[in-house]
């Protein structure tokens, strides 16, 4: 059954009564594909630009910070409305949930365009905050100013593909999203090579691909039962700020201390100085990439639970909740074991895909590579129980985990360990981060799943 041809009410009815695992995987398919899409069009950045110079392939390391940071507010704003939509759904709410629909969206624009012109203003210094070395600076620059012009419609792009997937409407996301993938790739080569645009090139074909999935999402957004984006319904106070947070906050944890992160990992490699400094940047750069896009499939299949997730929460259907969490778990664990394998076996190969004339690159980013793919099936627990906590609303829980990967447990280490292992030290930070992140994950995700076991009994007793 296409829940884009459904009504609300009819998928509400179809999200709560449908056996889980078909459910679950008619969910996850098209975010899935969403998600390994557009991953592949930003390694296809890092590719195309490596046939530049190292410096170039630096910069869009550097760069991917701040996009990183961007990602984190229109997940903030996407996340946070689209919880609340597919609770106040579940609960038949419809007039509430537009209104929310229509808070998010407007919200996240307003900001993108205040991030816009600040960073625009203060390009250079944000550059240079951003662990831009002398040799890099002049790329980044070129870089990261085209990608602040997009940033309203880029942090936009987010909001409504969380929306869309929240209200059941997986498959529309995935077309606006999957459409400005194509293009973003189709004009790389065109701009950078073609036109001799050089990275320049590659942030004109980011920023264009990402304001014609814009457009694609907002028109999808009026087409159907789905529910519209209208000025009308934007209803700023308190209430929906509040709820927005509830729902958001653990993904702003999560992807701006990505930003962070990223950054502190920047200044890490680059502490080496000149040539050595920027093939640090870049091979960590490169893994950087690669593991976002090995990440971008158990996302996607996380991102189909979350609607599951909350609209059977809204409807108080709490078995129905554990039965999904333990089914992602289940595949996703299986799946990933496959994944570190191939990782680990293959990580020479994978890294000269984007840098082959670097050794120095080549090097680096094998021996990270390998180290995070080592444990990389540990994401299984922590992104689902991340997700789940996000999507019942337990904001502190989730935002406790969700800041442990790269905030807790990274920032720290990153610091520390470089000291005494050198380059050592900031390859193998992020997989003894994760190892943490599991530990602290695992009882706070058992807490909610025995909460959500004693609720289904109340409501059994209660019939």
């Amino acid at each position: 059954m296409k829940t884009k041809f459904m009504t609300q009410e009819q998928k509400v009815l179809y999200l709560t009564t449908e056996p889980i695992p078909p459910l679950i995987c008619q969910m996850a398919v098209p975010t899935i594909i969403s998600m390994l899409v557009t991953n592949f069009y930003n390694m296809a950045d890092t590719f195309f630009v490596g046939k530049i110079n190292t410096q170039s392939t630096a910069a869009v390391g550097v760069v991917f910070s701040i996009m990183a940071l961007i990602q984190a507010v229109g997940f903030f704003f996407g996340h946070g409305s689209g919880n609340y939509i597919s609770k106040k759904l579940g609960a038949k709410k419809f007039e509430d949930a537009s209104k929310m629909a229509a808070t998010g969206f407007f919200y996240a624009f307003f900001v993108g365009i205040l991030i816009c012109i600040v960073g625009l203003i203060f390009l250079e210094p944000l550059s240079v905050m951003l662990g831009s070395t002398p040799t890099i600076l002049p790329y980044t620059k070129d870089y990261l100013s085209i990608i602040l012009i997009g940033t309203p419609f880029i942090m936009s792009s987010f909001v409504l593909n969380n929306q869309l997937r929240y209200q059941g409407s997986a498959s529309i996301a995935m077309a606006g999203i999957v459409t400005g993938a194509v293009i973003n790739i189709g004009l790389d080569p065109i701009l950078i090579f073609g036109f001799n645009m050089g990275i320049s090139g590659a942030a004109v074909a980011t920023t264009v691909s990402q304001i014609i999935s814009f457009l694609l999402l907002l028109w999808g957004c009026q087409k159907g039962q789905n529910i519209g984006i209208s000025i009308k319904k934007f209803t700023p106070g308190l209430y929906y700020i509040k709820e927005i947070f509830k729902g958001g906050f653990p993904s702003l944890c999560r992807q701006g201390l990505a930003s962070v992160a990223q950054i502190a990992l920047n200044f890490a490699a680059g502490i080496y100085g000149g040539a050595m400094a920027d093939a640090a940047i870049a091979g960590m750069s490169v893994v950087s990439r690669v593991s976002m896009f090995a990440n971008s499939a158990l996302i996607g299949f996380g991102q189909g639970f979350q609607p599951v997730c909350g609209m059977n929460y809204g409807a108080k259907k709490y078995d129905r909740v554990r039965e999904a969490f333990w089914f992602c778990v289940k595949y996703a664990f299986i799946f990933l074991v496959i994944v570190s394998i191939i990782g680990v076996v293959f990580a020479r190969p994978i890294v000269t895909i984007f840098r082959k004339d670097d050794i120095d690159v080549i090097n680096i980013g094998t021996f990270a590579l390998k180290m995070q793919a080592g444990v990389f099936f540990l994401n299984a627990w922590i992104v689902m129980s991340n997700m789940m906590l996000q999507s019942l609303g337990k904001a502190f829980k989730a935002s406790v985990v969700a800041a442990s990967r790269q905030g807790l447990f990274f920032l720290p280490l990153i610091f520390i360990l470089p000291r005494f292992f050198g380059l050592t030290g900031v390859q193998i930070c992020q997989p003894i981060s994760d190892i943490f992140t599991l530990i602290v994950s695992i009882p706070l995700t058992l807490g909610v799943l025995r909460e959500l076991k004693y609720l289904s009994k109340q409501n059994e007793k209660s019939i």
